[in-house]
């Protein structure tokens, strides 16, 4: 009877891992003003390679969360955004053993552009892990018919 009580205790702390990386972090980024609000970061993205997303419609939103949730259970929920008025920025670093984390930066905006900086920042230490992650991170801005460029970090 112990051993049962142990068992369904540790699952029911297990199921809390999910809970930490699909709260939305709408934290706005340092520097950026309203620009770059940042809705999600994790180490999961299903992403091989390094790409940055604009997403403008919730069919592709839907598409993007349903590749990060093929080996969820539970999935991370897709974020309700009025894509009337905002728009969705990914940056997804690829494949890393480093410890290290997806970041988009607001760098300028002029009258035909936005530019937005994508780099891979380091984790704390005592954060890293030896495993292979591909974290990625989601942003919202305000919606724009302007070009969003992004700049790698050097």
């Amino acid at each position: 009877m112990r051993y049962l009580a142990a068992f369904i205790l540790i699952i029911i702390y297990s199921c809390n891992g999910q809970k930490k990386a699909s709260m939305a972090n709408t934290n706005e980024v340092k520097g950026s003003g309203e620009k770059l609000t940042l809705i999600l970061q994790d180490n999961y993205s299903g992403s091989e390679i390094e790409e940055s997303m604009i997403i403008k419609d919730a069919k592709a939103l839907k598409s993007f969360y349903s590749k990060i949730n093929r080996t969820r259970k539970p999935g991370l929920p897709v974020p309700e955004i009025d894509f009337t008025k905002e728009m969705i920025l990914i940056h997804c670093i690829g494949e890393q053993t480093s410890g290290k984390t997806a970041e988009l930066t607001f760098v300028d905006e002029n009258e035909d552009e936005v530019v937005v900086k994508s780099s891979a920042k380091m984790l704390e230490k005592g954060k890293t892990s030896s495993s292979i992650t591909s974290p990625f991170s989601v942003y919202k801005m305000p919606f724009t018919q302007k070009r969003v460029t992004f700049k790698k970090d050097q």
